[in-house]
């Protein structure tokens, strides 16, 4: 072969190998994913689990920012900085059910997809319902209350001669039947009780066992019906102030109120008169407005209400879900495949 030859086919060579050879930003095409609220062992074992992916680990918003620009995704840690600055951002994961406080205008406005932890929080968000419940019908508050100050027997009498409340037979409307909410109807029905729901989504598949499905602007039609009132709704504009003086009056004499899911959704004041004057029997609350509850707040001189720190979101299982979760969707970015728990962010759940 003549010198000409082979210095024309060193060239074409050098011509395809630049072709086909990646560049250095086709070599970075591997996945950007920023992660916060989760500790270093939770992170290692993501890496494992989708090893083709760069995960960013970092312990708040602030250090975030440093990371963001040019990140595919988020997870975990969200503020409205860290959407103005992720020019490239395209998913963002939150590991709360709620995503009330994360409906940023420019986050709902934009192309990113939100996804929350809405399913798993489900077992044991409801167990916390039912707790505050059974610790009111069974009046485990007042005997924790007056034991020390009365003493065992004086109790014993007292609350022998106060109502004294089984769930066999009563009626439960469970208001906001997602997640949380059917595995507080799941459980509720394992006492016995008959179920009924108000759910804006009718059309959708439900138990049934669920006796009768009201949309929202049935609840003052619903309300009278039920011994025991679950909320588990979303907190969104429709919400907001939605068990007012109005839906606390419709409610049956000596029912019971158990809020597990957003303290605006009930009108605090209208919520202590009703108790007060002897309306309501009780009131289970996992959350409060204000939140936290000063501690001269009335609530918490009333004996018939239970309050408890916000807490349903605890559990010694629900941070193996999220894992889950969070892997299960990390793989499904990658492959471009439908993700779980996808969020309407308009709607707002």
């Amino acid at each position: 072969m003549s010198t000409r030859a082979r210095t024309w086919i060193a060239a074409v060579a050098l011509v395809i190998g630049c072709l086909t050879t990646p560049t250095s930003t086709d070599a970075r095409k591997q996945l950007k994913i920023v992660v916060g609220r989760l500790d270093p062992a939770q992170v290692a074992e993501l890496r494992a689990a989708v090893p083709d992916v760069t995960f960013v680990h970092v312990a708040s918003a602030d250090e975030a920012l440093a990371h963001i620009a040019d990140a595919d995704a988020l997870i975990g840690i969200l503020d409205e900085r860290l959407v103005a600055r992720g020019a490239q951002l395209r998913w963002i994961q939150v590991l709360s059910a709620g995503v009330d406080r994360y409906r940023y205008p420019a986050l709902v406005q934009s192309d990113i997809t939100l996804t929350n932890a809405k399913v798993i929080q489900g077992p044991n968000v409801a167990d916390q319902a039912l707790a505050l419940l059974l610790a009111l019908t069974r009046q485990i508050r007042r005997a924790v209350d007056y034991g020390p100050k009365l003493g065992w027997r004086a109790t014993r009498d007292k609350l022998y001669a106060d109502k004294t409340i089984e769930l066999q037979g009563k009626t439960a409307l469970v208001v906001g039947y997602g997640g949380i909410g059917s595995a507080i109807a799941e459980r509720a029905r394992g006492f016995g009780m008959r179920i009924e729901a108000v759910d804006p989504h009718p059309e959708k598949p439900h138990p049934e066992w669920v006796a009768a499905l009201y949309t929202p602007d049935r609840l003052l039609e619903a309300l009278p019906r039920a011994d025991v009132v679950f909320i588990a709704a979303p907190l969104t504009e429709e919400t907001e102030g939605m068990i007012d003086a109005t839906a606390l009056a419709a409610m049956k004499d000596g029912s019971y109120l158990i809020n597990i899911a957003r303290g605006k959704i009930v009108d605090t004041d209208a919520l202590v008169a009703a108790l007060r004057s002897g309306k309501l029997a009780g009131a289970g609350l996992d959350v409060t407005e204000p939140e936290p509850l000063p501690p001269e707040h009335p609530l918490w001189t009333l004996d018939s209400v239970v309050v408890t720190p916000h807490m349903g979101g605890a559990s010694d299982q629900v941070w193996a879900r999220r894992m889950e979760l969070v892997q299960d969707n990390v793989r499904a970015f990658t492959s471009g495949a439908p993700l779980r728990n996808v969020v309407d962010k308009e709607r707002g759940y």
